[in-house]
């Protein structure tokens, strides 16, 4: 029986085909359905009647073919009669129908409407489907089957040989010429998800995927499973959908697939250097930037990928310019594989490990040259620096590494090091374009260790100056047991001005200072220095704590008034001044300590009964603002309290503020420790990150007290003949301690100092002796008029007294008290 159908003709038109049967002698044996729609005669009406019957003109030579006569095929344009009388331009094609015998029994005629297409056209057409360089195909949503091109047949033959595959291809087997549906890979699956969705919707639509690309080594490899490559062949497939001309309705779907496999690559390419520019060089740290360039390297780029540097670019110092000499000894820093496991078997050299590279490798000649080298298992210096080393020649010969390139790390005309990277297996060798964007990366690299080079150089130059300007050891005293730590901030903000303080004052007081200037850097650590001097300074002139720091803001004024820039050492990025301090005295005869803040964190005192708290202070501005007064508090502690005065990194974060971890630190002290170094260990522990994003600095102070064994005080009257009896008592006091030897100089000292209490002072008058490391001799009044050190010339009778105090005595002064003044000499006690 005949067939019908419906389709686009060639250039787009839309036609109708039918077919009937028709014998030898030109009488019509077979009527379709599909004809009967066509030109409206049924069966009945047709079947039985000489062909001709139906042509509009019988003698039209266009049609004298009709006649039928012999077995050829024919084709050719007619004019067919509709049942109705209407005429239609259809073209004909006829073809023989043989029997068993092979001899011609009939023809089968093809009825066509539209314009008229020869035999040649279909051809044509059908072999430009057949023949096109693009894989093309059609797949039937009645039948299910698929046709596929040339192009399409190469591509399902490489995928049938292990290669790669086009989309769909692994879907379909085949049975003689026909391609059926066979189950499905998981990729493909995706494939007939797209082109059923395709007939569904009835909506063109864009499929791409991605298939390793296997090299011919691969291939013939013999043993193991075959190693694919980092390149992808890529497929870009259009679907569209394929109508019924006189329904509408989708009958099928086309597909043509592109190769874009150059385009991938290119695209791969900008992302990798596009990811590099988010992962390389993101901590100024050397090894840390040069991991990131080996992790990001593999698997994408290469197998294996190692990088070395000077050992002068990790102390921070500024190499030579210029290429280096090939017998440079370089240190590996980092190294990565495509290997599973945290370990690198294919490393040669382990990390910190150093080596030199032979001049004609290829490390050598990149080094040497300042330029990027591709080379290989086919250049003659590649094997020959692979033979020259035994563990090295083993490797390559284990892990079949066979393409290697390698690229100097370059960064403002310097030279830091080398990176290599290295294919091996199956993965195809290095190309130009591989070369390109391995010196790209490098580059990339190369910044971010040159930059992280000149912060270790300068973070360097930093703590040197910061460490020469805090306290290395403090001298001994008597008042407090001591312990500190210094931690600069673990980030890239680099040093800053954090500093502390213990100054021994008269009367076996002690000072205990902690400060902060804002910023990091060396201007933080210069400023921060200026501010510590200043501090001993006014320290040795016995001022109160408020006093003191009203001074300490003169100071800072001063200097940012001379340099009245965002750059001042004392002022932040903003301009705005930031520099506070904690200064607190601590007196072990009375046990009283006296603190005055400007703008600092303020202490944790640890009573002995174990209870901890935030001292309450009056803070005042911080230094630099003027105008604003200081306030002094005073705290009476029992023997063996404890103090902890901090700068603001050790309590506040971003996690938390400062009263958060004030809180913190309080509970930190309560803890079950040895010892203060134990303590600030533990300290540092419970409220410190692995890297503190700010300098921190802390200081303990355990407190001492003289007791009445140490002390010796009276109360004198004002009068002249008083001195002889203080010389007396003080006799006699030494003698108790045992110092007789210390009495005569301690007379001169106690007569000089309370006459010109009782000449130039007021009352009350008291002298007071403590022995501690030294012996103290003090005489306070109600003045506030300080004795002044002076020349007697040879006719003076007085002005004689503090020359002779000042020679005999380690040292003395004055200092102010809150009813007048005390003047105090130090001596040294005797041997024994």
């Amino acid at each position: 029986m005949a067939t019908y159908d419906q389709g686009i003709g060639p250039c787009g038109w839309s036609v109708d085909v039918a077919t009937a049967t028709v014998s030898l002698d030109g009488i019509v044996t077979g009527w379709s359905e599909d004809a009967r729609r066509l030109l409206g005669h049924r069966a009945p009406e047709v079947v039985g009647r000489a062909a001709a019957d139906l042509l509009l003109d019988r003698e039209a030579p266009e049609v004298a073919g009709l006649s039928f006569i012999g077995s050829r095929e024919w084709s050719g344009a007619a004019a067919l009669r509709h049942r109705d009388g209407h005429r239609i331009e259809v073209a004909l094609h006829a073809r023989p129908s043989l029997g068993g015998d092979g001899r011609s029994q009939g023809f089968v005629v093809t009825i066509t409407t539209g314009p008229a297409e020869s035999a040649h056209d279909r051809r044509l057409v059908e072999q430009a489907f057949a023949q096109a360089s693009i894989p093309l195909s059609t797949h039937s949503t009645a039948s299910g089957l698929w046709h596929v091109n040339a192009a399409a047949e190469g591509c399902d033959q490489a995928a049938d040989d292990g290669g790669d595959h086009l989309p769909g291809t692994r879907t379909r087997t085949r049975t003689g010429n026909d391609r059926h549906e066979a189950a499905p890979a998981s990729a493909d699956e995706d494939f007939l998800r797209c082109v059923r969705r395709v007939a569904e919707e009835a909506t063109p639509m864009r499929y791409e995927c991605f298939a390793p690309e296997l090299s011919s080594s691969a291939l013939t490899r013999g043993s193991g499973p075959a190693r694919t490559s980092a390149r992808q062949r890529a497929w870009v497939v259009e679907l569209w959908p394929v109508r019924d001309c006189a329904t509408g309705e989708v009958v099928g779907v086309g597909t043509a697939a592109f190769d874009s496999s150059d385009q991938h690559s290119a695209r791969q390419r900008l992302a990798l250097l596009q990811e590099a520019r988010t992962s390389i060089g993101t901590t100024l740290d050397v090894t840390r930037t040069a991991k990131e360039l080996v992790d990001l390297a593999v698997p994408q780029l290469a197998d294996f990928v190692s990088v070395d540097l000077l050992d002068s670019v990790l102390r921070g110092e500024e190499p030579v310019p210029g290429p280096l000499d090939a017998t440079v000894l370089l240190r590996r820093v980092a190294h990565q594989s495509a290997t599973e496991g945290e370990s690198v078997p294919e490393a040669v050299i382990d990390l910190g490990g150093v080596d030199a590279y032979p001049p004609f490798s290829p490390p050598a000649r990149c080094l040497t040259s300042g330029q990027p080298v591709l080379s290989g298992s086919d250049d003659p210096d590649f094997a020959r620096w692979i033979a020259g080393h035994e563990t090295r020649a083993a490797r390559v010969e284990e892990y079949g590494f066979h393409s290697v390139m390698a690229t100097a790390l370059r960064a403002r005309g310097i030279t830091l090091g080398v990176a290599v990277f290295a294919r091996s297996g199956g993965s195809p060798p290095f190309e130009q374009d591989d070369l390109i964007l391995a010196e790209e990366l490098a580059g990339r690299a190369a910044v971010g260790v040159d930059n992280a080079r000149r912060y270790t150089r300068e973070r360097t130059n930093a703590l040197t100056l910061q460490r020469s300007l805090l306290p290395s050891d403090f001298p001994k005293q008597a008042a407090v047991e001591v312990a500190y730590r210094y931690l600069p901030a673990g980030t890239g903000a680099g040093v800053g001005g954090d500093w502390f303080d213990v100054v021994p004052l008269s009367g076996t007081r002690v000072a205990l200072v902690v400060g902060d200037v804002v910023g990091h850097g060396i201007q933080a650590s210069a400023a921060m220095g200026r501010l510590r001097t200043a501090v001993r300074t006014l320290a040795d002139v016995d001022l109160p704590p408020d006093e003191l720091l009203t001074h300490l803001d003169d100071l800072v004024l001063h200097l940012t008034s001379h340099d009245d820039t965002a750059d001042s050492p004392i002022r932040d990025d903003t301009g705005e001044i930031g520099a506070t301090c904690l200064y607190a005295v601590y007196d072990p005869v009375s046990r009283i300590c006296t603190l005055a803040s400007a703008g600092h964190v303020p202490p944790v005192v640890l009573l002995p009964d174990g209870t901890a708290s935030v001292v309450r202070l009056s803070p005042g501005p911080l230094l630099g603002v003027g105008g604003l007064p200081f306030e002094s508090t005073e705290l009476e502690l029992p023997e063996g309290s404890l103090l902890a005065f901090c700068t603001d990194g050790l309590v506040e974060t971003r996690e938390r503020d400062i009263g958060l971890g004030l809180d913190r630190l309080c509970e930190s002290l309560t803890g079950p420790v040895s010892s203060l170094e134990a303590t600030c260990d533990a300290v540092l522990k419970a409220l410190l990150p692995d890297s503190p994003a700010d300098d921190v600095a802390l200081l303990l102070a355990r407190t001492r007290a003289l007791h009445a064994d140490q002390v010796a005080a009276w109360y004198l009257p004002s009068n002249p003949s008083i001195v002889a009896d203080a010389r007396a008592q003080a006799s006699r006091q030494l003698a108790a301690w045992g110092l007789q030897d210390a009495a005569f100089v301690t007379e001169l000292v106690v007569s000089e100092l309370v006459t010109n209490a009782i000449r130039y002072g007021a009352v009350p008058i008291g002298l007071r002796l403590i022995r501690d490391r030294t012996l103290i001799c003090e005489v306070s009044d109600a003045s506030n008029t300080a004795p002044h050190l002076r020349r007697a010339r040879t006719y003076d009778e007085g002005g004689r007294g503090l020359q002779m105090v000042a020679r005999l005595t380690q040292g003395w002064g004055t200092r102010q008290t809150t009813v007048g003044k005390t003047i105090w000499a130090e001596q040294t006690l005797p041997a024994g």
